[in-house]
């Protein structure tokens, strides 16, 4: 996200444009599919009901719901986390209430015992999927039939589907009136440090009711609350203000062929990005149907409520992007900021204000999760990118990323580095607290039954 979360042009501004809908599903459908399946965990380490389910069909559905929301145009670039969110939610419950093993999100009813996990997860999936993007019926009619085409037919079918369809129709319930779509608008007057449209497109604020949806995890939207941004007048801005003019500019002399390769790897999508490196680690760990059904909701849940988290700080706090500080700053009161007219990103700016970034505080969110999960940093992680399409980019560690996202945030001109390491750092605590709160694993012997 702008943070993309779906793909923006990287091209430098005198050809930037927003991506259609349309197009910006071929690319999440190309991408989330670009993998090779994972292979089912040992029968024989299996808990009850975790060998009949294929975990693959968790990353498929993943894949699905991102590209059915983007192809709808009713829907914006957040509306797509937040619905990949709500169907891992949705999996995650139906497949630990038939197998145990983890504690249920929302879901509190237990799955019949030898139900189907497979035939749930997609199920539920599909279930959340068809009601709040029913224009994809169609599409989605055929992924469900190919999901459960390979279940044989019997009860254990035909339990995990009706109980599939139980659990999302509970979280769609739950959702109604969360605030999403409400009348809420960015409307603080154009003034030194305050956000406006930028160029080319000068549209308003995208999605801002964002900020004040209810979460999905964390108590509110200000329970992880960046501190406010530095004073215009301050030595911080003063020297990320330098920072991000030299560096980030479309013609900079001083950002290397390097540094400008980096800003553009993370450019693109940082939604499939990171759900693809997830499809990955399912590969490469072996994670069974309930692990990765877990894998996926603890990172994408967490991710809803971080980028809401920022949402609102953006509403809240309302700072001025780069590109109008820099070509406005002989209004801003601070002598040692110089302006320059015509100053332009090396990527067209997204709309909506700096202060904070959402790809870092979702790099944050899901590799923070990951580590969490796994007990580890070292992830062993393959990037790919939307916006740099064939090239793979190799991290032994979440915080390698983090260190080339914060910087790359700043070479692309879209940010202050100030504003990239607080998301960073929230990022980091919320994630904390919702794997310490949620998706945490059940006792053996309640897990057994």
């Amino acid at each position: 996200m702008g943070e993309h979360l779906l793909p923006m042009t990287r091209t430098p501004h005198s050809v930037g444009r927003r991506r259609s809908p349309r197009i910006a599903a071929v690319v999440l459908l190309a991408l989330a599919f670009a993998v090779v399946p994972a292979r089912a965990a040992d029968a024989d380490h299996a808990d009850r009901g975790r060998a009949a389910g294929d975990p693959t069909v968790i990353a498929d559905w993943n894949a699905t719901a991102m590209a059915t929301v983007a192809a709808d145009p009713t829907k914006l670039a957040p509306d797509v986390l937040i619905y990949t969110g709500f169907v891992q939610a949705a999996v995650y419950d139906a497949v630990v209430g038939i197998a145990g093993r983890y504690q249920p999100y929302v879901y509190h009813h237990r799955g019949p015992r030898h139900a189907s996990t497979q035939a749930a997860a997609a199920q539920a999936a599909y279930q959340i999927l068809v009601t709040y993007v029913p224009s994809q019926k169609a599409t989605l009619d055929a992924a469900l039939a190919t999901s459960l085409d390979p279940i044989p037919a019997g009860r254990a079918k035909t339990q995990g589907v009706n109980y599939g369809t139980d659990v999302a129709n509970n979280l769609i319930r739950l959702r109604r009136h969360d605030g999403r779509n409400a009348p809420i608008f960015f409307t603080k007057p154009p003034a030194p440090g305050v956000w406006r449209p930028t160029p080319p497109g000068f549209v308003p604020m995208l999605d801002p009711w964002y900020g004040a949806m209810t979460p999905m995890l964390v108590r509110s939207a200000t329970q992880f609350q960046p501190p406010p941004p530095p004073a215009l007048t301050s030595a911080e801005y003063t020297r990320d203000f330098d920072e991000v003019k030299a560096y980030g500019s479309v013609n900079s002399s001083a950002r290397t062929a390097e540094q400008t390769a980096t800003a553009l790897f993370f450019s693109g999508s940082a939604l499939v990005q990171y759900n693809t490196a997830l499809r990955d680690q399912m590969t490469a760990r072996h994670l069974d149907i309930v692990d990765t059904a877990r894998m996926y909701a603890a990172t994408n849940v967490s991710a809803v409520d971080a980028l809401m988290t920022v949402w609102r700080a953006k509403l809240f706090y309302g700072l001025w992007r780069p590109i109008t500080a820099i070509t406005l700053a002989d209004t801003d009161g601070n002598p040692a900021t110089t302006a320059d007219p015509s100053w332009l990103p090396l990527a067209v700016t997204p709309a909506y204000p700096e202060y904070s970034s959402g790809y870092n505080v979702l790099t944050a969110a899901y590799l923070g999760g990951l580590a969490k999960l796994f007990h580890t940093d070292r992830l062993n992680l393959n990037l790919t990118s939307t916006a740099v399409p064939g090239v793979v980019r190799h991290y032994d560690t979440g915080a390698a990323v983090r260190v080339d996202v914060v910087n790359a945030r700043v070479w692309l001109g879209y940010h202050f580095r100030f504003a990239d390491i607080a998301s960073r750092d929230l990022g980091l605590r919320l994630i904390d607290w919702t794997t310490g709160h949620f998706f945490l694993p059940v006792d053996r012997e309640e897990s057994d039954g």
